[in-house]
């Protein structure tokens, strides 16, 4: 019952366990100003969906959720869009560049392998530095001691890059080459592994831009809107593994999700965002750390088939 089959997963799936999901990580979404494909990803190859399948087609989701997300962030002013345009240009560049490397594992036979390394690392990584960073700067605000929360005050080998523009929202003026880059590095993840890019994006425009956290969420879900529409067309013509039912339910429950969400992160600080996004981050990286080296319970199986 509430059973719906999806065609390319080649699988049933129950259909408020996906709208669950979707609505979930669209909460996620809103809150932190990632796309969710971080969490969405994993979770799907945790449904039993195939991990190629879960990486092409959970970006429909993370298209949907960010845009409400990016609704509910413009209309407070905390969208800086030439500072969006700027990360876009290499979120295009790097999406073209992670399909092809995300086509020739899958024609190695490594794409199932290669995504959960990737997750372990990246997640792990990312994840610990955000969670150490948030901790020290929640302990040094008790004390009442100043902590850096992104801003225009530090300067850093950043500020001596060619090529300079004036991001007013932003309140910074600094080399359009470090946003490109970021993008470029974050449209290639956003192919290989499903994810909106916001966990890579969102702490280095803290930490690398010096952008206020205030004005880096709707941001950086301004940038993920579109890269991930280009990663799931791209993945549609070049690996044919989109799921268009599956895409659907996640994108129903994204968008409700991603206008609670919204709502609930303006009633934390910066550094207690940062700090549960870290927690999430890692809780997640572990879990597919663990599938990766516990034991299944069935190595293989064999399936005997007797003709007359």
């Amino acid at each position: 019952m509430f059973q719906i089959y999806l065609p390319i997963a080649e699988l049933p799936v129950n259909i408020f366990l996906i709208l669950g999901m979707g609505a979930s990580v669209g909460f996620l979404s809103g809150m932190f100003g990632v796309g969710g494909g971080f969490l969405m990803t994993p979770l799907l190859i945790f449904t039993g969906i195939p991990p190629a399948v879960a990486v092409a087609t959970q970006a429909n989701q993370t298209v949907a959720s960010s845009i409400s997300g990016v609704v509910a962030h413009w209309r407070r002013g905390a969208v800086d869009f030439k500072m969006g345009t700027m990360l876009l240009i290499g979120g295009v560049l790097g999406s073209f560049v992670g399909v092809y490397i995300f086509s020739l594992m899958k024609a190695l036979g490594q794409i199932d392998l290669m995504i959960s390394l990737s997750y372990v690392i990246f997640l792990g990584v990312i994840g610990s530095l955000m969670l150490n960073e948030s901790i020290r700067a929640l302990i040094a605000a008790r004390r009442g001691q100043s902590a850096h929360s992104g801003g225009q005050k530090h300067h850093s080998w950043i500020h001596g890059l060619p090529f300079k523009m004036r991001f007013r929202r932003s309140k910074l003026y600094i080399s359009a080459i470090p946003p490109v880059a970021i993008g470029f590095f974050v449209g290639i993840l956003v192919a290989i592994m499903g994810v909106g890019g916001g966990f890579i994006m969102v702490p280095a425009m803290i930490y690398l831009l010096r952008m206020p956290t205030n004005v880096v969420i709707g941001t950086s879900l301004f940038q993920i809107i579109f890269v991930t529409a280009l990663v799931t067309v791209l993945h549609s013509v070049e690996n044919q593994a989109v799921d268009v039912i599956l895409a659907t339910l996640l994108l129903l429950g994204g968008v409700v999700g991603a206008q609670f969400g919204a709502k609930a992160g303006q009633k934390l600080r910066g550094e207690q965002l940062r700090a549960l996004l870290g927690l999430i981050v890692v809780g997640v990286a572990l879990q597919l750390g663990m599938d990766l080296v516990l034991e299944p319970d069935d190595l293989y199986s064999l399936t005997l088939e007797v003709t007359p």
